[in-house]
């Protein structure tokens, strides 16, 4: 092996100004695959981190616990502020501090996040300020309290008689996971908090749908190149090397260009860190180090990538050690076998029938995923030389002719350029169609608050409703108040619950005014409106949307840059055939123009069913929620496919003027 390696330098150095070029390529593509994987694994492990830190603020029960922790919700220009409430119990030990607090609070000490403080110094005091306890200077709750920079957080310490830390805390009218009490001992829970629960889970659906197209990409480095790296070991092979020195050699090579591609990558991804956290997701963007996948994970990622582009350069050299003449004399079609259609069928029939019995978690949704699109891996090249044979027979003008011949002749040259859009045609298709939304119940400009635990009777109801036109006189809020007795369920954020119900008057400023100013009427459960309801279904609903805008976004991204680099890699594998058809008098209009159809046709065929299928799920999933045709995500597809069909037409052109270059006096080309 040693001897190897000074022969596979001399000849990679040798190889020429299209050699380098065929090398430069290649790293590029690993270069851009690398940065992806290790930007969809910093986005998983930082959701899992982020997740993790929201832990302490859902009480863990200890029955010795030495303090009370309420966990209450409010809301303010429509954002949730998340209220952890702490009380220590008399004549118990110490119990630690929360983390992102310096000491456990005492009573009247309130500690903010920095986007909380900067909020309450910003609007006026009965918007925000006057519902926490007025001290005679704020707290501040670091970073390891806080789930994102720009997450709401309030800790505030209370007396253990404080109503909002009374068992009446913990009996909330509202079952959304927002309110909860236990006496605690530490600050230990498991449980994430409602807001973060499902950051992790999405997430990972969201690398199920890119992994694949990623690792398409970066196989696809060690293939670029792979006609004149075949000539090159053939020549070498008919002169006396054995197999395994043709793939030491290979190997070698195309591990040092991808290793040197992926660190490129991973010294973008590095100095694309601090754009990366500014991306909002959730509950709010990142901090930087919950990005960062650390030194281990980053140098398996480059390995990873490394061991790819070699693996996949090794397993093309199989016509080279089985029959290196007939490669020398390009007299082997590269044909495809039906046992890759009966793969297909199998493993489609396997998804479909899984899919359907539901029930099941996100990381079986991911594994479905990547065997969906790993069958299409397998029937994309069969499916493209029947499309080429087919041309082939049909054909009527010499571009057409030609198409097909290089489909038919390369299939697996050909689907490499194309199956990163016909890849990411899955994720436009369903995302864009699908309705991703939750039904919930809305009950717009209203507040509503609870009667307090003991007064259910409609005397003291009315004198609250009483107590509320008072207070909401005295801000200055236009209000309409009801008293509701529960003596029937009607339409309220009650929910047939005893209490009083403001229409307000005023847009999110009155909303605001009148949450703070009712919330004395029943310190154990505040005021609120309908985003109680409605708060971490609109989250994941947000989060699914950036999830479906981001995947497009990449898989495009992906899909351009392999289409881009395999276009320009086919013309300078190539670059002999296209000489000797210069030289046959075939004019560079036409050979551009095979070129283009022997990428359109089969993108048309393959992406469009791809798609198709993208469109089916949706149209399942909507089917399933209840909902109906989403026709703005109709037009939103149409654009996808526009801006993928004009991605594509792009990526082809711009090796147009490689394809002139190659082709200039053909007869002094050298071979």
């Amino acid at each position: 092996m040693p001897s190897l390696l000074p022969l596979t330098w001399h000849l990679a150095r040798r190889s020429g100004r299209r050699g380098l070029q065929s090398h430069l390529l290649a790293a590029g593509a690993a270069a851009v695959s690398a940065l992806v994987l290790l930007a969809l694994t910093a986005a998983w492990l930082g959701a899992g981190a982020r997740a993790d830190r929201t832990d302490w603020r859902t009480p863990h029960p200890d029955r010795h616990g030495t303090a009370i922790q309420a966990l209450a919700t409010t809301f303010v220009r429509g954002e949730p502020v998340t209220v952890v409430n702490l009380a220590h119990l008399p004549g118990h030990r110490a119990t630690p501090a929360p983390p992102g607090v310096a000491a456990f609070p005492k009573p009247g000490q309130v500690h903010l996040s920095p986007a909380l403080a900067e909020l309450v110094h910003e609007l006026p005091a009965n918007q925000l300020a006057d519902r926490f306890p007025k001290p005679s200077a704020y707290g501040t709750v670091g970073d390891a309290g806080l789930a994102a920079p720009d997450e709401l957080l309030a800790v505030i310490g209370r007396a253990p008689a404080d109503p909002a830390v009374s068992k009446a805390a913990g009996e909330a009218t509202l079952d959304t996971g927002l309110t909860d009490r236990a006496v605690v001992s530490d600050f230990s829970g498991t449980t994430p908090n409602a807001f973060t629960a499902q950051d992790k889970d999405g997430m990972l659906l969201g690398v199920g749908l890119l992994v694949v197209p990623v690792i398409v990409l970066a196989t696809a480095a060690g293939r670029l190149g792979a006609a004149r790296r075949e000539q090159r070991l053939a020549a070498l092979r008919l002169a006396g090397a054995t197999p395994r020195q043709i793939l030491a050699m290979t190997g070698a090579e195309a591990a040092a260009v991808g290793a040197a591609g992926a660190a490129t990558g991973a010294l973008a991804y590095g100095a694309l860190l601090p754009a990366l956290a500014r991306l909002p997701y959730g509950i709010g963007t990142w901090f930087a180090g919950d990005l960062w996948v650390g030194l281990p994970a980053l140098l398996a990622v480059v390995a990873g990538v490394a061991l790819l582009t070699a693996l996949s350069a090794v397993s093309a050299l199989r016509e080279v050690v089985r029959s290196p003449l007939g490669v020398a004399q390009q007299s082997d079609p590269r044909r495809t076998r039906m046992i890759r259609l009966a793969l297909f069928v199998g493993l489609l029939l396997y998804v479909v029938t899984t899919a359907r019995g539901g029930g099941l978690r996100t990381p079986q949704i991911v594994a479905l995923l990547i065997l969906f699109y790993g069958a299409f891996w397998i029937v994309g090249p069969w499916a493209v030389d029947r499309l080429g044979r087919i041309m082939g027979r049909f054909a009527r003008r010499p571009a057409t002719l030609l198409a097909a011949r290089r489909l038919s002749d390369d299939p697996r040259g050909a689907w490499r350029t194309v199956s990163g859009l016909v890849l990411a045609g899955f994720v436009a298709g369903f995302f864009s169609v699908a309705q991703l939304s939750f039904s919930g119940f809305t009950y717009p400009h209203q507040v509503a608050v609870a009667a307090p635990a003991g007064t259910h009777t409609s005397v003291t109801v009315r004198e609250t409703a009483d107590r509320a036109r008072e207070l909401l006189k005295e801000a200055g809020v236009p209000a309409t108040v009801q008293v509701r007795t529960g003596d029937r369920a009607d339409e309220s954020p009650l929910l047939g619950n005893p209490g009083v119900t403001a229409r307000i008057s005023g847009g999110p400023a009155g909303l605001d005014t009148a949450v703070t100013v009712l919330a004395p009427l029943n310190p154990a459960a505040p005021a609120y409106t309908d985003k109680a309801f409605n708060a971490v279904d609109d989250l994941a609903t947000g989060e699914l949307r950036s999830l479906s805008l981001a995947t497009m976004a990449v898989s495009f991204l992906v899909a351009t840059a392999s289409a881009g680099l395999s276009a320009a890699a086919n013309v300078l594998d190539r670059r002999r055939v296209y000489g000797r058809l210069r030289l046959a008098g075939t004019p560079l209009r036409v050979l551009d123009r095979a070129r283009v159809r022997e990428t359109v046709v089969p993108l048309v065929l393959l992406a469009g069913t791809m798609t198709g299928c993208g469109v089916y799920g949706a149209m399942q999933l909507n089917k399933a929620g209840g909902t109906t045709i989403n026709t703005a995500g109709a037009l939103q597809l149409g654009v996808c496919v526009v801006l993928g069909a004009g991605a594509m037409f792009a990526a082809i052109g711009a090796s147009r003027p490689l394809l002139r270059a190659v082709t200039v006096n053909p007869a002094q080309q050298s071979d």
